[in-house]
């Protein structure tokens, strides 16, 4: 049985590994900045579900032999950083076409929930980093060698709740200020400074 305690900390090193900066708080960022709060909302909501998947498989030990294999290692790290690159690739084309083509009236593209949601999960399934991070946590608050099905998805659904209720105050607190993002020459900036750290994130994770 989890006792309070050991959810209390399990809670904590989770929030913790979420606010950290990286590919998943970019993502939410710009989408929640970019498309409004919805759009950040329903990203955050696609990490919290790829949480889960991790959480889940870790505590099987699934992950474990991803962890392990450094085939299997190195062919989702490197998806991973070829999918982020793309997304900052996509960004930094945008900003480029916005340069050329810059006036008062010029129609900013927004990001549907649906895709924002997929994208939040398609980046957090593909970081590798998501693998090791539950592989080393779970087993510490998992009693027993063969951990029971009902610790499994108290521990998995913390995890998503705490993601979730995180990404969803960040895109909050971005979506504020949508208006002063959908300005071109703003939006453009914004392009550029989070295509950039995409494809930086990318870069490390296929170099790291």
């Amino acid at each position: 049985m989890v006792s309070g305690v050991q959810m209390l900390a399990f809670v904590g090193v989770v929030l913790l590994a979420a606010m950290a900066p990286g590919p998943d708080f970019i993502i939410v960022t710009r989408h929640a900045a970019v498309s409004g709060r919805r759009a950040g909302i329903a990203t955050g909501l696609g990490i919290a579900s790829g949480v889960f998947v991790w959480a889940v498989v870790a505590a099987l030990g699934v992950a474990s032999l991803l962890a392990a294999s450094a085939i299997a290692f190195t062919i989702v790290k490197l998806v991973g950083a070829a999918y982020l690159a793309y997304l900052g690739i996509k960004a930094l084309i945008g900003a480029w076409r916005r340069g050329e083509t810059l006036t008062a009236t010029t129609q900013l593209s927004t990001v549907r929930p649906w895709v924002a949601f997929r994208q939040g999960l398609i980046t957090n399934l593909l970081n590798p980093k998501c693998a090791v991070f539950f592989v080393a946590l779970m087993p510490q608050f998992l009693s027993g060698t063969s951990p029971r099905l009902d610790q499994t998805l108290l521990l998995s659904a913390l995890a998503v709740m705490v993601t979730a209720i995180w990404f969803t105050v960040l895109a909050n607190l971005v979506g504020l200020l949508k208006r002063f993002f959908t300005s071109a020459k703003v939006r453009r900036v914004m392009d550029t400074v989070t295509g950039t750290i995409l494809v930086a994130f990318g870069i490390k994770i296929a170099t790291d």
